[in-house]
């Protein structure tokens, strides 16, 4: 079996939550919108490469995240998308937008317009995460 390691940038770009059954997910460092990042732990780069229960698994995963993202926060439209053109790491990002966010409706990666996340805000992301998707396992926990 392979050993995971999460692409750096990606590290460097955002929180590690926790775990999902195939996926880790992540939260972009950028409070201006959602964004949820699930990155199965696999080693190929597309979607297609995967046998069909690991697609099956991402698409409940990617399902569940949306739904919680659709009932946490305010949205107009939800992006899902596995773009991978700068982390080849397989991911797909989740983003609620609305249309009054900062950049809509034009894309919101590649963006200079950011306002990280505090401690406090993280903590119950996460909270909220475990206590709605019962595949979600949380990195730390917090009390």
């Amino acid at each position: 079996m392979m050993e995971f390691k999460l692409d750096p940038r990606l590290n460097n770009d955002c929180f590690t939550l926790g775990k999902m059954q195939v996926c880790q997910l992540l939260l972009m460092n950028n409070a201006l919108v959602p964004w949820f990042i699930l990155v199965p732990e696999v080693e190929a780069t597309e979607i297609y490469q995967l046998n069909n229960d690991i697609q099956q698994r991402l698409l409940a995963e990617i399902n569940q995240l949306s739904e919680f993202i659709t009932q946490e926060y305010v949205t107009d439209k939800l992006n899902v998308a596995a773009i991978g053109n700068i982390v080849n790491q397989l991911h797909v990002h989740i983003v609620g937008r609305t249309k009054n966010d900062f950049c809509w409706p034009n894309v919101v990666w590649g963006t200079d317009q950011k306002k990280t996340y505090s401690d406090h805000e993280v903590k119950n992301i996460t909270q909220k995460l475990e206590n709605n998707l019962s595949t979600f396992t949380a990195l730390k926990t917090y009390t």
